[in-house]
């Protein structure tokens, strides 16, 4: 994919392996840094084997965790600016309901990181929302800042910067041997490069890159079925295009909770996803037999019938994304403990999209020897025990 005039050359300031969201914002940073950047992508783009694709992501100001919602301002600022700069719509502000118990932890740490007082009882939210029905005694929240990211665009968008200041971007190209050194070599099938700096945002291949380093990182990728459900009747449900998305924090039926956002990628059909999956090999994620399974699809086929009655309670379309999770859901942005100058963003656990203007200049700044812009205690490598010594 690289631009015909790119010369193929074989050192640059600064390799970013990964092409997704979060590699390409670090490429994005660097390259406005004016580092000469080379972005490396397995796969020919666009493609949907990894955790990227998709018409549509949720963005929110509400966060349980405080280090997450301070970097949202920053975040909502970044994407505005990948908008000016590519003069292409990548948002669109539909509100978001968080849905839960009263008193339920994380659903007051929301209402708090908002600032918001008004809590919603069943007859408020159905007043407002229509197509929502609360059980008895649960509440529900409003971050009215929140929206629809559009996920394939804002993916083309960065990179289409990146390329613009200068970065060179390689698809197709898979990364078969990493050597560390003060300058870290990158055998690809396609040829060897250099560079004093090396960053990691492989998504769910990163567990194999960094074990070759001596890392052995827990990581686990999920494969998550992506279902769209149609309305009974069209138009009837209240939840098309202009809806609010919703999350649910602390439902006992649904432990991992469950999301959703309005008619988008497929006109009529709501997406709504439990986020949770089963583990799997990132290489053989799509060869699961049609009769495998699927415990997920009960959760939420339970869950539309009461929350959202006037959806079908089968999916009409199943899809499928990778997370690749952390044992506490936290990202992973640090330093390799031994080599200092290689630099791994990993574990986005299902919610990393909304921050990747952010991740990316974290990683930056990490990848550049710079004090990075945000407290960075959660996201370090070893507060997990044992992960050095991988063969």
């Amino acid at each position: 994919m690289a631009a015909p005039s790119q010369p193929h050359k074989s050192t640059y300031d600064v390799i970013v392996v990964g092409a997704g969201i979060q590699g390409s914002f670090t490429a994005y940073h660097l390259a406005q840094r004016h580092k000469d950047t080379l972005l490396l992508e397995q796969f020919l783009l666009p493609h949907s084997r990894g955790s990227s694709h998709g018409q549509s992501r949720i963005i929110r100001s509400a966060y349980p965790q405080e280090y997450y919602s301070r970097m949202m301002p920053d975040c909502f600022r970044l994407w505005q600016q990948l908008e000016a700069e590519t003069g292409t719509t990548l948002y669109r502000q539909t509100g978001l309901v968080l849905l839960g118990p009263p008193g339920e932890p994380e659903l007051e740490a929301c209402r708090r990181s908002l600032g918001v007082d008004e809590v919603l009882d069943a007859a408020a939210l159905a007043q407002r929302f229509p197509g929502f029905r609360l059980q008895v005694g649960q509440v529900a929240v409003l971050d009215s800042t929140a929206g629809v990211l559009f996920a394939d665009r804002a993916l083309r968008a960065v990179q289409e910067v990146f390329r613009r200041h200068g970065g060179t971007l390689r698809d197709g190209e898979k990364v078969l041997r990493i050597e560390p050194g003060a300058t870290v070599t990158v055998t690809t099938n396609a040829g060897v490069y250099r560079a004093p700096r090396l960053v990691i945002t492989a998504g769910a291949w990163t567990g194999a890159f960094v074990e070759q380093l001596g890392l052995r990182l827990p990581l686990q990728p999920l494969r998550i079925d992506v279902c769209y459900w149609r309305e009974k009747q069209p138009g009837s449900a209240g939840l098309g295009s202009v809806s609010p998305c919703f999350l649910t924090l602390g439902l006992s039926q649904a432990p991992h909770g469950i999301y959703g956002l309005p008619s988008i990628e497929y006109p009529g059909l709501m997406k709504v996803c439990h986020h949770h999956g089963s583990p799997t090999d990132p290489e053989k994620r799509d060869h699961i037999p049609s009769s495998a399974p699927r415990p997920d699809i009960a959760v939420l086929s339970s869950f539309i019938s009461s929350y959202l009655p006037g959806l079908e309670t089968q999916p009409a379309v199943m899809e499928t994304c990778l997370y690749t999770n952390t044992p506490d859901e936290d990202f992973i942005l640090d330093r390799h403990p031994k080599f200092s100058n290689i630099v791994i963003g990993a574990g986005f656990s299902g919610h990393g999209f909304k921050l990747a203007p952010v991740v990316g200049k974290l990683l930056c700044e990490l990848s550049l020897g710079e004090e990075p812009s945000y407290n960075m205690a959660h996201f370090t490598i070893t507060r997990f025990p044992g992960v050095l010594g991988a063969a």
